[in-house]
């Protein structure tokens, strides 16, 4: 009996989590996992002890130090100014399409994707509506972008942030590595929107470059810029992560300018107990599973042992229960020795984002802010757009990372 609630419970969590609430119910991802953990420790599944000593420690860390190095850079302005200077650059239409997904690319490899997007999409919106562009395109481009880019690294999204504790791979190691594929799947990400939308072909100059107001906090945005160079270059000369984002985070708090809040307020605490949660309910699902060792063998060697079966299975689990959850429960049952594993289970992960509207938040809060402006950006639309470029990615990341 107890058994089989503990079952109950794990499927009503992860339906919960990849539709992203329950019906009826006032719950998002957070609450969802918090509570599924709470009920697994209540039946006895997992003691107490073990579901706390089941959160990783490092990954909570890491993210919570990246999360106040961005809000640092976010209150400075330096998003701001990153995203006018690319548009000044650009010059035409087809020329801000390519600014505007290289540099959001480029720079969601070393910042949260989830981030950018909340920021680069108002500006975004502010200046296709002074150019007279129509914003979809231009949307669609910065989210997969965003996610494109931050397969690249380590320090790009949550489920890289997880692969980096559990695989011990080095930061500049997987840049090696995952690199060309994020700038592969930012190539065919230009080539579908200009074969989709014509009128982002155009290379005829802009009448007018807008100008679009800056909110700069210049001491704050020189100590900003300062202290992240200096985390990456902890992260390049190979010192640990988790440590070297903490005591960043650190120096960026020591301030006597601005109010606590104004860090703080831009953590996302939700993102952080539904991490926690994850772990927990991965630490159940991992107990009830151990019985099931004898079955369960046969399939994951198969699985790991085929760069494209294991690319499938984590694209399509992370469109089922999202990529973080996907992450953490293949990580527990294949067996995941060989570092090629841990590269094809980012990439999976990662590039699957861009098949649906609920594949990623980046997508969620670009069709979200296209509707306030009156612009409807379909579930089929995107899909149109999402599926070829999805299949695309995953089939070089396997030929890529499988090769011998």
């Amino acid at each position: 009996m107890q058994q089989a609630l503990s079952w109950l419970v794990l499927l009503l969590s992860y339906v919960g989590l990849g539709l992203g609430s329950l019906p009826r119910l006032r719950m998002n991802r957070a609450t969802i996992a918090l509570a599924g953990s709470a009920l697994l420790i209540a039946l006895g599944t997992v003691p107490l002890l073990e579901a706390w000593a089941a959160i990783d420690a490092t990954t909570i860390v890491f993210l919570l130090s990246m999360m106040v190095v961005n809000a640092s850079l976010s209150q400075g302005g330096a998003f701001q100014l990153a995203l006018l200077g690319l548009i000044r650059v650009s010059r035409s239409p087809f020329g801000l399409l390519l600014m505007l997904v290289f540099g959001s690319g480029l720079l969601s490899a070393f910042l949260l994707n989830d981030t950018l997007a909340l920021v680069f999409t108002p500006l975004t919106l502010q200046v296709t509506a002074v150019l007279g562009l129509n914003p979809i395109p231009y949307l669609l481009g910065l989210a997969a972008a965003t996610n494109l880019g931050s397969v690249a690294t380590l320090s790009g999204n949550p489920q890289n942030i997880l692969i980096s504790s559990f695989s011990g791979i080095g930061y500049l190691e997987f840049a090696a590595q995952m690199t060309p594929i994020a700038v592969v799947g930012l190539l065919l990400e230009v080539g579908l929107l200009w074969l989709y939308y014509p009128e982002v072909r155009s290379l005829q100059p802009f009448a007018q470059v807008p100008w679009t107001p800056l909110r700069l906090y210049p001491p704050l945005l020189r100590k900003s810029v300062a202290i992240t160079a200096g985390l990456f270059g902890a992260f390049v000369a190979g010192l640990p992560l988790a440590e070297s984002a903490l005591v960043a985070a650190a120096l960026l708090l020591i301030t006597r300018r601005l109010k606590p809040e104004r860090f703080l307020g831009q953590v996302d605490w939700n993102l952080l107990v539904m991490f926690s949660g994850l772990f927990i309910l991965t630490r159940a699902t991992r107990e009830l599973l151990a019985g099931w060792g004898t079955s369960l063998g046969p399939w994951a060697e198969q699985v790991a042992g085929s760069p494209l079966a294991l690319l499938a299975a984590v694209a399509l689990l992370s469109n089922l229960i999202s990529n973080v959850p996907a992450v953490l429960l293949l990580q527990s049952l294949l067996p995941l020795q060989g570092k090629t594993a841990w590269l094809l289970l980012s990439a999976g992960s990662t590039l699957a984002s861009n098949l649906t509207l609920f594949g990623a938040v980046a997508n969620l809060i670009t069709v979200e802010a296209a509707a306030r402006k009156g612009y409807v950006l379909t579930f089929g639309e995107h899909l149109r757009f999402g599926l070829p470029l999805t299949l695309l990615t995953l089939g070089f990341s396997g030929l890529w990372l499988g090769q011998p």
